[in-house]
């Protein structure tokens, strides 16, 4: 009796690790990626499925994540995250609030 009880314990556990690690990933607005570019320096940001670019900062792609209306970027996953919150995002245009709360818009 007591080996049925952890059998079926562990089948239950094992089909709750399951459920969480299939389970789809988030998808991304396909407005957000794409090349955009500052209008006020012209300084471009990139963004694909992977990775966030911006040449003002530093040239090298982070990895980052969507969540509500932040992006959250970090350095080969590296904390703490660097966040950006959206406040327009449509085809053609992209306001961003920097970390320092500056606004920057973008268009493509």
């Amino acid at each position: 009796m007591k080996i049925i009880t952890f059998v079926i314990i562990g089948m239950a556990c094992a089909m709750m690790l399951l459920s969480v690690a299939c389970s789809p990933k988030q998808k991304r607005d396909p407005n957000l990626i794409g090349e955009w570019k500052s209008t006020a320096d012209g300084s471009k940001l990139n963004i694909t499925d992977k990775s966030f670019m911006m040449t003002s900062d530093s040239p090298e792609p982070e990895d980052y994540f969507v969540k509500g209306d932040t992006i959250y970027t970090s350095f080969e996953g590296n904390l703490p995250y660097t966040k950006y919150a959206i406040k327009h995002l449509d085809a053609h245009q992209l306001k961003l609030f920097t970390p320092d709360s500056t606004l920057v818009e973008f268009t493509k």
